[in-house]
């Protein structure tokens, strides 16, 4: 059967039993709340498993929200649609961090627009390539700009993947590849930086349970004490750099490194990737001399007006110029309001250059900011629906589900392991690591506290680590979203080439980071360890593809 067809054949179903249901809820669609249990898991598996069958994000986003609307309208699935709409959909944009978001990605997109026109990010990918003159070399420096921009995930997501995307096109790496290293060294970065957008929301939460348990502390250096125990996190930079520098990969980023190098396709047959032409196939006026610092200046700008703006906007005026009032002062910040700050003064000093040299006229400029905001569109409505059904799974209680799984009687050495198993299944099925923060951190402490004070820490970093894993490889995360868009990727095409890399590096956290934390062993000779185990896996599972591709051309010449 087409997909077509079966997708009308869906849609009318709903539709006749949204007009059968009328009757149902005549006189008013409230009903009590409901405890479904196990059925909670319905909208986001829904939601993932059609994404990966269908590779339609939007329609997987759109039914996943709908099936949990409709199961808080009492199974009307009348109203339930109607909700989806109106609670959900319009709701979630009307979240001001999330209008937020919303702006700065459209703002980012259109000084991004702004920069490809007036030739800064070509320049860039050919400075870049001056040093970077091979698919590993342009890897690894897309990692290290990666590791740079720290404060930020979604910063660093839209800053390194359309600032590198040139480069490692020419260097024929996949977009799969690429939006690989964004990803993970976006979420994993942040989460790890000692100052962050990221820091201040960590730090409440941990001040927040060490207070339920009668006990005050530093939160800052509670925070600092996890971040030995972030196993995942740590490990999954490491992973980024084992496979960027030894040249090897397995899995499907196997294949579709082999795919770009070989035949020079960045991208697979039939892929979709999340930007427009507006932004991946930018013309640029003639005679146009290439300046590095026509992308470096606005970039320059976004990153420095963003720090400034965390600290202002945090009360950096009333706060002690030492590192802790700076740090103080980005924990307060909203980096929601921030980044738009940000993202629209870079946008501003990209077209006053442009225009400034005579590149592009005003109008070309502001013509060239919205085609950037335009290639963009798809994107901020993913995320829409991604944090719609966010908001849906919260109501139906998936989290609390999960979370209620956890039997107390068990080990205290297997503690951290089953809280950072626990969180990575969360954060997988909901697509947020602050929203699994926030739910399995009050419940953790107290119960690690139960057994034994020595086991806090590393219980803590299971969760902040295992939300950052499950937000980090999940399709309905806004990061992974994000990602894809930024590098320019087909969404589906970078969740399932990430996820074997996600997985092995989550697995040998589990077992050479959590198993031994729950037993006492130093978090460093875990880390050690962990290093080598991954290493050992890219070195044997690996294989390397541009070997590959030579054998490939010599059985050719001996045929």
């Amino acid at each position: 059967m087409k997909k077509g067809r079966l997708f009308w054949i869906v849609m009318i179903t709903v539709m006749v039993l949204a007009l059968t249901s009328l009757s149902v809820f005549a006189e008013g669609e409230e009903t009590e709340a409901v405890e479904f249990g196990i059925i909670s898991l319905l909208p986001p598996l829904l939601a993932i498993i059609l994404a990966f069958v269908t590779k339609q994000v939007i329609l997987s986003l759109f039914l996943g929200i709908l099936v949990g609307a409709t199961m808080m309208s009492g199974w009307n699935p009348f109203f339930g649609f109607l909700r989806t709409l109106d609670q959900y959909i319009l709701g979630s944009a009307a979240d001001s961090w999330n209008a937020g978001i919303l702006i700065f990605t459209l703002s980012i997109g259109g000084m991004i627009g702004v920069m490809g026109r007036m030739g800064g990010t070509q320049a860039v990918a050919e400075a870049l390539a001056k040093k970077a003159k091979t698919a590993k070399s342009a890897q690894l420096v897309t990692m290290l700009l990666g590791v740079l921009v720290f404060f930020d995930d979604y910063a660093n997501t839209l800053i390194v993947g359309p600032t590198m995307r040139p480069l490692t096109d020419k260097m024929k790496v996949s977009r799969e590849k690429l939006s690989y290293i964004v990803d993970s060294t976006a979420a994993p970065v942040a989460g790890l930086a000692l100052i962050s957008t990221w820091i201040g929301y960590e730090i409440g939460l941990i001040k927040d349970a060490y207070a339920a348990i009668g006990m005050d502390m530093n939160a800052y250096w509670l925070f600092i004490q996890t971040i030995p125990y972030r196993f995942y996190c740590i490990l999954a930079i490491v992973m980024v750099f084992l496979v960027a520098y030894m040249k090897r990969d397995f899995g499907p980023m196997y294949k579709a490194e082999v795919r770009a190098r070989k035949e020079g396709k960045v991208l697979a047959d039939g892929a979709k990737p999340m930007a427009s032409d507006e932004m991946t196939n930018m013309k640029l006026p003639e005679n146009v001399k290439l300046k590095v610092s026509n992308a470096v200046v606005p970039i320059l700008t976004l990153v420095v007006v963003a720090f400034v703006g965390m600290w202002y906007n945090g009360g950096g005026l009333e706060l002690p110029g030492n590192f802790e009032g700076i740090r103080e002062a980005f924990g307060n910040a909203d980096a929601s309001v921030v980044l738009i700050w940000a993202a629209i003064t870079g946008g501003l000093v990209a077209i006053i250059m442009a225009v400034a040299q005579k590149i592009l006229t005003l109008g070309e400029g502001f013509d060239a900011w919205v085609d950037g905001a335009k290639s963009l569109v798809i994107t901020a409505i993913i995320l829409t629906l991604a944090w719609s059904l966010g908001s849906v799974t919260g109501d139906v209680g998936t989290a609390d589900y999960l979370v209620g799984v956890v039997t107390e009687a068990l080990p205290a050495s297997l503690l951290p392991l089953l809280v950072f198993l626990i969180s990575c299944v969360i954060a997988f099925a909901t697509g947020t690591s602050w929203g699994t923060m926030a739910i399995v951190v009050p419940l953790a402490v107290p119960l690690a506290n139960a057994y034994t004070a020595a086991l806090i820490l590393p219980t803590m970093g299971a969760v902040l680590t295992g939300s950052v894993f499950g937000d980090h490889c999940s399709p309905i995360s806004d990061t992974t979203i994000m990602s894809s868009m930024a590098s320019a990727s087909d969404h589906m095409d970078h969740v399932k080439t990430q996820i074997p890399y996600a997985v092995t590096t989550a697995v040998v956290a589990a077992l050479f980071g959590f198993i031994p934390a729950g037993l006492g062993m130093n978090p460093i000779i875990s880390l050690v360890a962990g290093a080598v185990v991954l290493w050992a896996i890219v070195k044997f599972v690996g294989k390397n593809v541009e070997e590959e591709i030579v054998e490939a051309k010599d059985s050719k010449v001996k045929m």
